[in-house]
């Protein structure tokens, strides 16, 4: 994925009241006034759910050049048949104010409309609207809203912008914000001098064709359908319950001019310059009417200079699993991408906002994805905020129309996403396996000039070319040791007990490499969680305790006596600066480091030092075990060693049968694991695939 610099500008300073309307709501189905018998008569058999977790916020930011940031949304669409409909004259500049009917600031407010009128409801900083209220409050869209519906939240919105709020977060009651601090995750300050610093990334612009993105890709979540995605984009089967997590370290992202993403009122923050989006349109089925409104509303942003920002994750949400007839929603779903293709069509001459609102809503009334209903409920909504003070932004020029401007180099940052693991079944999307290759090239554009030198204790004629296979995509060449020699395979015949023996010689035939990696058989690699480590410094499992431990040498065995002595036999024989650097590590004579050293990397600056002290050893028979970190300790100090490795599982017993319980694909490597047999390799590809899927193509 590409994305884009894009600085929020400056926006002037103004005091700002937070009016937060948090309403309490669960969806029906088709949005009608009924009386209450006929309602059950009809919808009792009905049970909607939400079949996703909407976890990943949508902030939909309008920025502008000299406006606050503005807002998020969502939308969707249903086709009906269009009809001969009228275009309502509005005469905008004779408008009666509604009076404000009270002085209450700083408040929350919940409509009544999908559950009982409730006296005793109460929730501290609140204002609860109950039918009777809404009734008094004068508003015009009260003709237009049902008694079950919980789009009746129209009045809150109306009711929050009449006392003077300045945000609007749309929320639903089966979520918890994330340490109960909405402005930790939000921006909801962004206006002043945070304005000036914050800055946003957006998706690149440069494909044309590009006009509806999966936001939860960006988060990690690439199997993932939000509701309002083309269902042409993915397919899905089965029901079972998941537990699904986004990547709450990915950065902000904004849409630009021309692209779309699904966006829904669970979990959404409006700025002031986008209150007119917050419409929610009443012929439709609730399942959708949100969804559509998103679409619409973005569609409407970019003549007010207006983005659409998706931030990472703020809210848990909990949801039960149930099915809902597909019908519900099989208009959105179908029509989706002819809707968004409209969108992208449409314009207007318009000279107000306003009046361009009208006459989209119109338009899309025309071509069926609402009714007329809604033509007339969006005039009374538009007549409603100008009634309780609102005032409608200005317009900027739309540069749909005109070529788009090149992406400098320094405005340019790739950004590719975590890939997270989930259980939802059979979700593909188009272009998944660019995704994967994606991440290959990355792999190997940072591994490619690295060499792997692999000590192999199992069978090679069993596992050579298996282990050429997983690794040799990544790494530049793959160099097989095993005391087996066989030259059809390229395996080396070696010595594991002086295996550093071996390294001159390698090190030698690949001058140019930028480096040198370790690894035993009985240790697996994951290669993807290795792109954060520095490849100019020493690695090795230093901070593993039960890989490197310091042992004493009195009343210890022969062996450890023996292996003590030579090593102060090299270490008298070192040039001053390796004395040096061992001696700061290692105190005490009476101590000798022991360390398992099954996986190590040397970089090429650091491999002439290496083989220095290979020939200080010469024919003395120091272990493996020891020589190795007396060679790490003398290079160079152990506070500079990469870190990377201390995370990696170490076990010192395997478990049996290689039990899938050990390997995690989050560490970046795995100890112990077997592998000596075809069926065991294939074992070990299916788990490893859970941070690289493509191993499943390829084996």
């Amino acid at each position: 994925m590409l994305v884009q610099d894009r600085t929020v500008p400056n926006s002037p300073k103004s005091q700002i009241r937070q009016q937060l309307p948090t309403i309490n709501h669960h969806r029906f189905s088709e949005s009608k006034s009924l009386d209450f018998s006929t309602w059950v008569s009809e919808n009792l058999y009905k049970i909607i759910v939400v079949l996703l977790l909407v976890t990943t916020i949508a902030a939909l930011f309008v920025l502008r050049s000299s406006s606050d940031a503005a807002s998020l949304l969502q939308s969707q669409s249903q086709q009906h048949s269009p009809s001969s409909i009228s275009l309502p004259v509005i005469k905008w500049n004779s408008i009666t104010p509604i009076t404000d009917r009270s002085s209450d600031q700083g408040m929350a407010s919940a409509c009544d409309g999908e559950f009982e009128d409730s006296k005793d409801w109460s929730l501290k900083g609140a204002i609860y609207l109950s039918l009777d209220m809404q009734a008094s409050l004068g508003f015009r869209v009260l003709d237009f809203l049902p008694y079950d519906s919980y789009v009746r939240k129209t009045c809150g919105y109306l009711f929050a912008i009449q006392h003077g709020a300045k945000k609007i977060f749309d929320a639903d009651d089966r979520e918890e914000v994330i340490g109960d601090d909405l402005a930790k995750h939000f921006d909801v300050e962004l206006v002043g001098e945070a304005a000036r610093q914050e800055t946003i990334l957006q998706f690149s612009h440069e494909n044309p064709n590009r006009t509806v993105v999966n936001p939860y890709v960006h988060f990690g979540q690439r199997s993932v359908w939000p509701r309002g995605f083309a269902i042409g984009k993915c397919r899905k089967s089965g029901l079972e319950p998941f537990d699904i997590r986004f990547d709450d370290h990915a950065p902000k992202v904004a849409l630009p001019q021309g692209m779309m993403v699904p966006v829904n009122s669970f979990n959404t923050i409006y700025q002031s310059s986008a209150f007119w989006a917050l419409m929610l349109p009443v012929s439709v089925s609730t399942m959708a009417s949100d969804v559509l409104r998103g679409y619409w509303g973005q569609r409407l942003l970019w003549e007010i200079g207006g983005y659409v920002v998706v931030y990472p994750p703020t809210v848990h949400r909990y949801d039960k699993i149930e099915a809902y007839p597909f019908s519900e929603e099989k208009d959105l779903h179908v029509n989706v991408g002819r809707l968004i293709k409209f969108l992208n069509s449409w314009r207007s001459n318009k000279h107000r906002l306003f009046e361009k609102i009208l006459e989209l809503s119109h338009a899309m009334a025309e071509e069926g994805f609402w009714t007329e209903k809604d033509v007339k409920f969006t005039a009374a909504w538009l007549q409603d905020l100008l009634a309780v003070g609102y005032q409608q932004p200005r317009l900027m020029s739309l540069e749909l129309d005109r070529p788009r401007a090149t992406i400098g180099h320094g405005d340019r940052k790739e950004f590719i996403p975590r890939k997270l693991p989930s259980v939802h079944l059979a979700v593909e999307e188009t272009g998944t396996v660019s995704y994967e290759i994606g991440n290959l090239i990355r792999w190997r554009k940072n591994f490619g000039n690295v060499v792997l030198i692999m000590f192999c204790s199992g069978p090679v004629e069993r596992t050579a070319l298996e282990w050429r296979l997983l690794y040799g995509r990544i790494f530049k060449t793959v160099v097989i040791l095993s005391e087996q020699k066989n030259e059809d395979l390229a395996v080396q015949a070696g010595q594991l007990d002086q295996v550093y023996r071996h390294f001159p010689k390698i090190f030698d035939r690949y001058s140019s490499a930028d480096g040198f990696l370790f690894l035993q058989d009985d240790t697996i690699l994951n290669y993807w969680n290795l792109m954060q480590a520095d490849k100019n410094k020493l690695w090795i499992t230093d901070k593993v305790s039960k890989s490197w431990t310091t042992v004493s040498t009195n009343g210890n065995s022969d062996w450890y006596l023996k292996q003590a002595e030579m090593v102060k036999k090299v270490v008298s024989t070192m040039p001053a600066h390796f004395q040096v650097n061992y001696k700061e590590a290692v105190r005490s004579e009476q101590t000798l480091i022991i360390c398992n050293s099954e996986i190590f990397y040397i970089p090429q600056h650091f491999a002439a030092d290496f083989v220095d002290l290979v020939n200080l050893v010469g024919n003395l028979e120091m272990h493996y075990k020891v020589a190795i970190p007396m060679f790490f300790l003398s290079m160079d100090s152990q506070q500079n060693f990469d870190s990377l490795l201390s995370t990696m599982i170490y076990k010192r017993k395997q478990p049996s049968a290689n039990s899938t319980t050990l390997y995690s694909a989050q560490a970046p490597a795995v100890h112990p694991w077997s592998v000596s047999s075809e069926q065991e390799f294939i074992k070990l590809i299916r788990v490893m695939a859970e941070g690289d899927p493509l191993l499943m193509e390829l084996f």
